[in-house]
Order: C-alpha cells, then sequence, then structure tokens
C-alpha cells in the first residue's frame, strides 16, 4: 500500500488541532501555520470533514521533537507530502519500534538515515 492511502485516523491514535498544539508549544496558532508551511511541524486531515491535524507525539516536553524538523525538510526535498510522512513515521519500518518512537527515544540517526535512503 503506499503510504499516501494508508489510513492515518488508524496509524495516529491522537492528533491536536493547530490550537491544543499552539497551546503545547506556547506559541499562536498563526505561528503553528508558518511551522508547517516551514516544515518544522506536518499536519493531515485524519478523516475526511475535519480540518488539518498534528500528531500528539510530534511533541515533547512542550518542544517538537529533536530531529522531526529535519526529517520533515528531507523527505518533502525528496518530494513526500505531510500525509506520507506521517504515515511512515507511525509504521514499523523494522526498527525497534516506530520511527516517531525511535525519535521521541533521541535514538534519530537510524531513523534519518532510512528517510534519506526512501529518496533512492
Amino acid at each position: 500500500m503506499a503510504l499516501a492511502d494508508e489510513n492515518l485516523a488508524e496509524l495516529v491514535t491522537e492528533w491536536l488541532d493547530w490550537a491544543q498544539t499552539g497551546k503545547a508549544l506556547g506559541v499562536s496558532v498563526g505561528k503553528i501555520k508558518t511551522m508547517i508551511r516551514d516544515h518544522e511541524l506536518a499536519a493531515a486531515v485524519p478523516v475526511a470533514g475535519t480540518g488539518q491535524k498534528i500528531p500528539a507525539l510530534f511533541i515533547q516536553d512542550g518542544l517538537v521533537v529533536k530531529g522531526l524538523p529535519g526529517l520533515f525538510t528531507s523527505l518533502h526535498d525528496g518530494g513526500y507530502s505531510d500525509r506520507e510522512i506521517i504515515a511512515w513515521l507511525y509504521i514499523d519500518a523494522d526498527l525497534p519500534g516506530r520511527p516517531i518512537d525511535a525519535l521521541r527515544e533521541n535514538r534519530g540517526s537510524e531513523v534519518k538515515r532510512r528517510a534519506q535512503a526512501m529518496h533512492f
């Protein structure tokens, strides 16, 4: 199955709307919009008819998880959409756990290597 076709509502169990994300990060909704545009965050519509949301696991201790912005930029440069990136982060990629879990545990080197390999 292509990443774009993955059911994000099944993969990601907890989502934040832009206001909740802003509150979690201590910034305005306008700043969240800018962060999404600049690939510091990724957002998608998990269920048709709802607005864009951000996976709650992208936020840790009041900050964007270390390594995510660089990963987002790298994957966007490779032609991947936010929806595809979110799906990839939540699918077990033969790491000890999903890529998002590895990043949250500060084990980003392998995740970044695998993301770079996706470009080829």
